[in-house]
């Protein structure tokens, strides 16, 4: 019976959001990709927003619901049955009434399995459709016949979209960019190598008493380089992002110095994605508990590598989820990687006992590495573990790890949990 009441009430909300589209007639972003779907929506969102009236997709809506509920601009439902009935009622009066609607919405499109895209992509025909880099082992890949099916399914944005649109690429991503010659549409690239349209160099990172706090870097194009300051987030898992962001505002005519101000002063990036944190101890946490894969965690472990820190690089790993037939070599991978980056490897979780043999493999000292079965159990330990000057990595699967409760427990001011970390 629940069953059958969330099909009728996906298929109401989805024929409720058609019809605010062609009401309204917004201007649609639709950002898809194996990596920093959101963080991407976020940026683009905020780089617009210096200009229009925009809305973006809540949180990580991009699903055959997330999409409708966030053109309809109301609130997921959950297992209650009078929010379900009151959205519907919403979009009733979107559709009857006239209502001050976005110019823009900005939207994350994903795929948990096959079709899942193109089921949307088919009525939402974006305007402008972002590529954010595809994975070697994509997450979800357990649903799909291999990693170039999952790739294929997310091409369908593209293939959908509006005929006179901006396609936005990842010109790092040769796979990405593939899909210019693909596809004949209007392109701008963007990246941090010699010769995309909007690129990215002289990356560093920003530190205050010796704390990493933030990134630099500069934004390229057409001869004009403009300074861009993101602090409390770190990695190029926020430069590519806000690269995108200008490409797309570059697409509508937008400069570079007004959308690198907004940038600046105005973003606030999402929860348990890179985001700093003060740990006890004086010490340092990246959060980016929300999710993981395996190029994300090697994105991330990157960064770690280059910070300057006086005290000890600490990874507290999670498994990672819905890796199908990939998963024990993806985790053994990792632990190479961690072994060539930190000091000390804390793993969370079944599945990361490969991750602890690939880094004993890469030769880690045994004593520096830890196991715990949950994320709670890690946590408490680590009350007593985290020294001044530690840098700690905290990531693993979202709901199958909950790897937020680790820095809960050694964040330095737990009482702001709520607005700090991933719920």
């Amino acid at each position: 019976m629940k069953k059958i009441f969330k099909k009728a009430i996906v298929y109401i909300l989805m024929l409720e959001a058609r019809a605010v589209l062609w009401k309204y007639k917004p201007k649609i972003v639709a950002v898809t990709g194996s990596v920093g779907k959101t963080t991407t929506k976020d940026t683009i969102y905020t780089v617009l927003s210096s200009a229009f009236f925009v809305r973006k997709s809540e949180k990580s809506f991009n699903s055959e619901i997330g999409v409708p509920l966030s053109i309809l601009g109301v609130q997921n439902g959950g297992n209650n049955p009078v929010i379900w009935l009151k959205n519907i009622f919403e979009g009733l009066v979107l559709i009857l009434f006239k209502n001050h609607y976005p110019m823009w919405l900005v939207l994350e499109v994903g795929a948990d399995k096959p079709g899942d895209i193109e089921y949307i992509a088919k009525w939402l025909k974006p305007d402008i459709a972002v590529i954010t880099r595809f994975a070697e082992i994509p997450a979800h890949v357990e649903y799909f016949e291999s990693p170039k099916d999952v790739i294929e399914e997310k091409k369908k944005l593209v293939e959908y979209m509006q005929k006179d649109g901006f396609l936005i690429l990842n010109f790092d991503d040769k796979q990405v960019f593939e899909i210019k010659e693909e596809y004949n549409r209007k392109t701008v690239t963007y990246g941090m190598e010699d010769g995309a349209d909007i690129k990215g160099s002289n990356n560093l990172f920003l530190y205050e008493d010796k704390k990493v706090v933030g990134i630099t870097f500069k934004a390229n194009q057409n001869g004009t380089s403009i300074p861009v300051n993101i602090k409390g987030s770190l990695g190029v898992q926020h430069i590519y992002p806000a690269l995108s962001a200008f490409a797309v505002g570059f697409s509508q005519g937008l400069n570079l110095v007004s959308m690198s101000q907004a940038l600046s002063s105005d973003h606030k990036s999402q929860p348990g994605r890179m985001k700093l944190i003060d740990g006890i101890n004086n010490s340092t946490i990246i959060d980016d508990s929300y999710n993981s894969s395996p190029l994300a965690v090697r994105w991330a472990l990157r960064t770690v590598k280059e910070i300057e820190t006086s005290g000890r690089k600490i990874a507290v790993l999670g498994d990672m989820m819905e890796l199908g037939k990939y998963t024990s070599d993806e985790h053994k991978k990792i632990g190479n990687l961690t072994a060539d980056v930190c000091d000390v490897l804390i793993a969370v979780g079944l599945r990361s006992k490969s991750t602890i043999e690939g880094a004993v493999e890469s030769g880690m000292n045994e004593k520096n590495i830890l196991h715990f079965e949950d994320s709670v159990l890690a946590g408490e330990y680590m009350k007593n573990f985290v020294k001044e000057g530690d840098v700690i990595l905290v990531k693993g699967s979202r709901w199958a790890m909950r790897m937020e409760r680790v820095v809960e427990r050694i964040m330095e001011h737990p009482e702001k949990a709520d607005e700090l970390l991933v719920r």
